[in-house]
């Protein structure tokens, strides 16, 4: 891997282990957190959990499918544009509020040895290596896929520092440059350019939301 994308690949995913496992969470661990029908502790899980994930599928040998390009895995992944309501996305609050019934002092230990793999893990794999995502049925390159885990970082912990009443946690720059990118081409494909760089420079002329989700 890129040093500099590792370095702050994996100052991201230490930042969101704390705020996972800090005990303002804790605190909170059974109340519905700010993504509505999802548990705090869900969103503790469902946020430590792109952390465990990179661990297995980066740590798992290639994938032998050609990757396909990053913005293509959001114009295809159902849950892009699903609705809340839908079984996709009901889906994902189900199996993180299921992972969190053990309770917080169950994650603690979880994210410490995701955390001890990952260096190890991103060290071993070049960025242009293909990354099979099992749940989608295609591949993203290593690097395309560690995108995509910093925005689910980035977002997430957004969501759960709102559920307890924190601040967001500050990110590497880097970090959220490539988070932001992403956002950008998934909205500007969703509502076209001149919605996007209305919402971003033009108020008087933007559209109600550009969300890329």
């Amino acid at each position: 891997m890129d040093d500099r994308h590792e370095k702050t690949f994996l100052a991201a995913a230490r930042t969101a282990a704390d705020l996972a496992t800090s005990p303002e969470v804790a605190a909170r661990w059974d109340d519905e957190s700010a993504c509505a029908g999802m548990s705090v502790g869900g969103l503790a899980h469902h946020l430590a959990s792109q952390v465990g994930n990179t661990v297995r599928l980066v740590g798992a040998p290639s994938s032998d499918q050609a990757p396909i390009p990053l913005l293509e895995h959001y114009a295809r992944a159902a849950w892009v544009t699903a609705a809340p309501g839908d079984d996709v996305n009901v889906g994902i609050r189900e199996g993180s509020d299921a992972d969190a019934a053990s309770g917080p002092g169950a994650l603690a230990p979880l994210a410490a040895g995701w955390l001890e793999q990952l260096p190890t893990v991103l060290a071993a794999r070049r960025g242009d290596e293909p990354v099979l995502i099992p749940w989608q049925g295609w591949a993203l390159t290593v690097r395309d896929w560690l995108v995509t885990r910093e925005m689910e970082i980035v977002v997430h912990s957004d969501d759960l520092a709102a559920s307890v009443g924190l601040p967001m946690p500050e990110y590497p720059d880097d970090v959220v440059t490539r988070v932001l990118a992403l956002l950008t081409g998934v909205a500007v494909r969703r509502h076209g350019q001149a919605a996007v760089v209305r919402a971003l420079s033009r108020p008087q002329r933007a559209p109600a939301s550009v969300s890329a989700f």
